[in-house]
C-alpha cells in the first residue's frame, strides 16, 4: 500500500515539470509564439525566371503551415520573415579536355530578415544558398523546373532550421 501512494505522490508531484519535445523539430514556444508572417520574396537576381517568387513564397510557408500550430497573418506575426531572390545564376563546372564544361551549375541565393517578437535576441539578416548542377548538353529550360522544385526545398528547410528548429 506504501508503494502505491508512493507512487502517486511521485506522479502527481512532478506535474509542475513541463517537457517540450516535438516530433517536427520545431522548438516553439507556443505559449509565447502563437503567429507567423511571411512577405512575398521579390526576385531581384539578374536573371529572372518569372515564376520563382511565388513558388518560393508560397513553398516558404507551406513548411511552417504543415510542421507548426502557428496561425500565419499576412503582416505583424510573432514570427515574421521577409526577404528577396538575390541570386539565379548559372556557371560552367567540369571542364573536358576539349575546353567545354561537362556539368552546368544552377545557383539560388535569397537573403532573409528574421523577426521575433518574443524572443528578440534571435532575430537575424542572412542569406541561404543551394546549388544542383546537371549535364552541359541539356538546356536550362529542359530542367529548370525540377532544378528549382530541388533547390526551394533544401532553400525553405534551412530557413525553417535556422528560425524554428534551433539546429
Amino acid at each position: 500500500m506504501k508503494y502505491i501512494l508512493l507512487f502517486f505522490l511521485l506522479a502527481t508531484g512532478g506535474t509542475g515539470c513541463k517537457i517540450a519535445y516535438s516530433f517536427n523539430g520545431s522548438s516553439i514556444d507556443y505559449t509565447e509564439t502563437k503567429t507567423i508572417s511571411i512577405s512575398d520574396f521579390p526576385n531581384q537576381a539578374l536573371s529572372v525566371y518569372p515564376t520563382l517568387s511565388q513558388s518560393f513564397t508560397e513553398k516558404l510557408k507551406d513548411i511552417y503551415i504543415r510542421q507548426t500550430k502557428l496561425q500565419m497573418l499576412t503582416a505583424n506575426g510573432d514570427l515574421d520573415l521577409e526577404g528577396e531572390i538575390t541570386g539565379y545564376t548559372t556557371a560552367p563546372m567540369a571542364i573536358k579536355e576539349d575546353a567545354y564544361s561537362s556539368m552546368t551549375k544552377l545557383t539560388m541565393t535569397v537573403r532573409v530578415r528574421f523577426t521575433n517578437r518574443a524572443n528578440p535576441e534571435k532575430d537575424f539578416e542572412q542569406s541561404f544558398s543551394a546549388y544542383r548542377e546537371f549535364d552541359s548538353n541539356r538546356m536550362l529550360q529542359d530542367v529548370q523546373d525540377e532544378l528549382n522544385e530541388e533547390l526551394i526545398k533544401e532553400i525553405t528547410e534551412q530557413i525553417y532550421n535556422t528560425t524554428v528548429a534551433d539546429w
